[in-house]
């Protein structure tokens, strides 16, 4: 029996790298076990967060990649707002300078404003044009686009419109919910349009795929009717090498960029305490920093004297990202410091969990990561505030350390692999199109 054919639009796409690219690579890594064959598409020239060729060699053999040009506004900004040409653009408002130009500001206004729903909506009408005729003569069972950029959906819901193909939308995160919404300083025109094509997209499209259970209900209201809850994970494959040996040092680990949101203050005069009253403990302190860093997580370090223990790398290939996680003694996750907290189910969550490290999470106990760390014993999560709890808990994990016993239990992580999910993901995917599962 040949294999079904689902079309995935996705922004991200190796060489790419960043957290966006890891769900739908992963999950086309797998498809093919479950009898459905990925065609993809993706921009042919995307401003892309960082590059790692190291995620190329999870594209399946002889897998079908369609790009087209995509004309994006980032040379402008990057020239309005003194970058240079080669610069990255920081997500989630991550900047590595004291305060951002005036120039930076009307830009993000413009941004919110005018690139409606984001900067790649000029990719929207030119993808629809090639994609039609490629799709009369390739068809395809299913069509799957996957956000942010939430461009991706609009293309989905036209092709669905024109084409009568089932399709899937992927949320990796939220749309008028995400945590920054508030920060586009959108006018209500902009707003009630961000709103509209956002319920046109979740009504229109036949499922609806999100990454929390929080997001899953939020969703469904708007919807009105199911939402399917689908959470990242992590591959065993990238985990498979032999025993990587642990950092000499009491290595805090905290891997990806790390946002103005995410600063916690009393984390660090924690630390800073520790080091001038705990015996050894600032011999034995090394904090590492794997990802971009906002100013102002810095201004904090040097605030507390911490600057001599921080080790940094400005980005690294997922395929050594692992190897960190491994080696690490703790692995630190902090959850934005905004209204939706606790709707995050961070992507290196699960990731964090395949490493068998103790994890060290500050945010809402009460919310779907706390739950998810509970459920598999693989660490503690401190809320925000909880200044002594906070150093009870480093105590008690160094102590663990200077015993060679610092371990977690790590239970039912298994769910979460990316094999497994492909599976659910493929079961979504014949209910819509009404294919049996061979």
């Amino acid at each position: 029996m040949s294999r079904k054919k689902v079309l995935i639009i996705t922004y991200y796409w190796p060489p790419s790298g960043g957290s966006g690219v890891q769900r739908w690579l992963k999950f086309t890594k797998y498809l093919r076990r479950f009898d459905w064959e990925p065609v993809i598409y993706t921009p042919e020239n995307p401003e892309a967060p960082a590059e790692d060729k190291s995620l190329l060699k999870d594209i399946p053999e002889n897998a079908t990649v369609l790009k087209t040009p995509i004309w994006e506004p980032y040379s402008f900004y990057k020239k309005f707002t003194g970058q240079e040409k080669e610069s990255k653009i920081g997500t989630a408002f991550l900047s590595e300078e004291s305060k951002p130009k005036l120039a930076e500001k009307l830009s993000i206004w413009v941004r919110g404003n005018f690139f409606i729903p984001d900067a790649r909506k000029s990719w929207i009408k030119p993808s629809v044009r090639y994609l039609v005729p490629y799709l009369k003569d390739h068809p395809v069972d299913a069509i799957v686009t996957t956000g942010p950029p939430h461009s991706m959906h609009l293309i989905g819901m036209k092709l669905r419109d024109k084409l009568d193909i089932p399709w899937l939308a992927d949320f990796r995160d939220p749309w008028t919910e995400i945590d920054f919404y508030q920060d586009l300083m959108l006018t209500k025109r902009a707003d009630r349009k961000h709103h509209k094509l956002e319920a046109a997209v979740l009504k229109k499209a036949d499922r609806v795929i999100v990454v929390s259970p929080t997001m899953k209900r939020n969703m469904e209201r708007i919807r009105g009717r199911t939402v399917d809850l689908l959470t990242n994970g992590y591959d065993a494959e990238d985990y498979a090498e032999q025993k990587i040996p642990r950092d000499e040092k009491f290595s805090i680990s905290y891997i990806g960029n790390f946002v103005k949101t995410q600063n916690p203050p009393f984390f660090w005069e924690v630390l800073a305490d520790l080091v001038q009253n705990e015996p050894g403990f600032k011999d034995d302190l090394e904090i590492q920093l794997i990802g971009k860093t906002d100013y102002n997580v810095q201004e904090s370090i040097r605030e507390n004297g911490l600057i001599s223990f921080i080790s940094e790398s400005n980005y690294v290939p997922h395929a050594e990202v692992t190897k960190y996680q491994r080696k690490a003694q703790v692995l630190l996750l902090i959850l934005k410091k905004v209204p939706m907290a606790s709707h995050f189910l961070p992507g290196k969550l699960f990731e964090y969990l395949a490493a068998r490290r103790p994890i060290l999470c500050i945010g809402p106990p009460e919310s779907d990561t706390g739950e998810v760390i509970r459920e598999c014993k693989a660490g503690t999560i401190i809320d925000y505030d909880e200044k002594e709890k906070m150093r009870q808990v480093i105590s008690k994990y160094y102590d663990a350390y200077k015993k060679g016993q610092l371990t977690v239990e790590g239970n039912q992580i298994e769910k979460y692999s990316r094999k497994n999910l492909t599976r659910h993901v493929t079961e979504i995917l014949n209910e819509m199109t009404g294919i049996e599962d061979s």
